[in-house]
């Protein structure tokens, strides 16, 4: 399997590439565990003394913190010991790098921009700014607001830009990184929950704001208070308004994860197929190995709607929410 190159089970290969790069604040006192490297455990033993640890008997090296600090997370204990101030180092660097890609793609395009020679780049910017601006056309017609249009753009290619990690093969990136002592990476940032909330709760923010601005606070109080049923019905449609409004950032935050997140594990269970110690291959390992490579490329095939689906999704829903922000109040 894909997880013989590091000498872990398929279960605890899956775990690995779940987790992310986590850092945080440890306590003193706090036992910290490492995967010890070696075929045997008198291997086990000697790597851990020479990282000035003790062995654990399995496979684990282990220390005890002498005194508080912010350190990167090794397993899951680690993280849940940090607490609410950990930082996923690996979400924040890619959500980063791909939007300062997005960035420099489109500077680049208004920097070099010709009406009489275009570039290719230049073509297909335009050509996916009247897209998304036909969209918002389309869907926004409560009010004028010029700023719908670049933040329904913005919006779509990040997204589209994160889902695109999910396409490359899952050791890529990670296994050349853990053998130059990075002990996780995930390479896909919406697969973690934490970046999708914080999307969500952004658009839900937006919301509120626009929500309050054009319809008033007093109008706001009333359309949550006053609507569907009337006055006489205030509870009941205090109720369902209140549960609209949470459904709103949690319906964005968890179809956006949960697509991204069976569409990475379904490649992970996939690469459990394939082995790369070609040498010692059966003929049912020949047949598994291909087997694996095989369904690799159809999910992956299949998986680019999904990618560039979820993205347009997220950046129609945004839409169609501000739209409603900027809805007057009516009573009946």
């Amino acid at each position: 399997m894909a997880s013989e190159s590091s000498g872990r089970t398929f279960q605890e290969y899956l775990a690995h590439h779940l987790q992310n790069l986590v850092y945080g604040p440890l306590p003193e006192g706090h036992e910290r565990k490492f995967y010890a490297k070696g075929d045997s455990s008198t291997e086990k033993d000697t790597y851990c003394q020479d990282k000035g640890m003790d062995y654990d008997g399995s496979k684990y090296c282990k220390e005890t913190l002498t005194e508080d600090g912010w350190y990167l997370a090794n397993n899951k204990t680690d993280v849940e010991a940090m607490g609410f101030w950990a930082l996923n180092i690996d979400t924040l660097f890619f959500s980063i790098l791909l939007g300062s890609i997005f960035v420099f793609l489109f500077a680049r395009a208004a920097r070099n921009f010709s009406l009489e020679s275009p570039t290719k780049l230049q073509c297909f910017i335009e050509m996916m700014i009247d897209f998304i601006n036909g969209v918002v056309k389309g869907t926004f017609k409560a009010a004028k607001n010029t700023l719908i249009a670049p933040m329904a753009l913005t919006i779509f290619f990040w997204v589209l830009l994160m889902n695109v990690m999910d396409l490359v093969p899952v050791d890529l990136i990670p296994y050349p990184a853990e053998l130059l002592g990075v002990p996780y990476l995930k390479v896909v940032p919406t697969t973690d929950l934490n970046l999708t909330a914080a999307l969500a709760l952004s658009v839900f923010v937006l919301y509120l704001i626009f929500s309050i601005k054009s319809k008033g606070f007093i109008g706001f109080i009333k359309s949550i208070s006053l609507h569907p049923f009337g006055p006489w019905m205030l509870p009941a449609n205090l109720f369902i308004e209140i549960i609209d409004l949470i459904a709103k950032p949690l319906s964005l935050a968890l179809r956006l994860y949960g697509n991204l997140y069976a569409g990475e594990m379904i490649f992970l269970l996939i690469a459990g197929m394939v082995s790369i110690n070609l040498a010692e291959l059966t003929l049912t390992g020949i047949g598994l190995n291909l087997a694996g490579i095989m369904l690799s490329l159809i999910w992956a095939i299949f998986h680019i709607l999904i990618v560039v689906l979820q993205a347009f999704i997220f950046m129609m829903l945004t839409v169609v929410y501000m739209n409603m922000a900027h809805e007057k109040f009516e009573q009946h």
